[in-house]
């Protein structure tokens, strides 16, 4: 499959708009389901140390995940969804 002016326009911007809000954001909390979810694909069971659930015959509730992603992260989306568009500016427009 050839990309096009369009498409490369199209994955740079939305590199762009990535990289900017994780260099905006420090950290994502994920719900109790993504969590439970994550845990079943890795095969590790989700930290219940931390929370603290009288016991009333049920299961205490998974604890929320935490992932802070690399600060270069960022500044690596920011620089390839420029460079993208960039490049998708200097291509033959579609058709002509």
């Amino acid at each position: 499959m050839e990309l096009n002016r369009n498409q490369y326009m199209m994955i740079g911007l939305v590199m762009l708009a990535m990289g900017i809000q994780f260099r905006r954001v420090e950290s994502f909390v994920l719900n109790e389901q993504a969590t439970a979810i994550i845990a079943k694909q890795i095969k590790r069971e989700p930290d219940v140390a931390t929370t603290f659930v009288p016991s009333f015959g049920s299961a205490p509730p998974p604890a929320k995940r935490v992932i802070k992603p690399p600060r270069w992260l960022g500044w690596m989306l920011l620089s390839a969804g420029g460079v993208l568009m960039l490049y998708s500016l200097a291509m033959p427009k579609p058709g002509g």
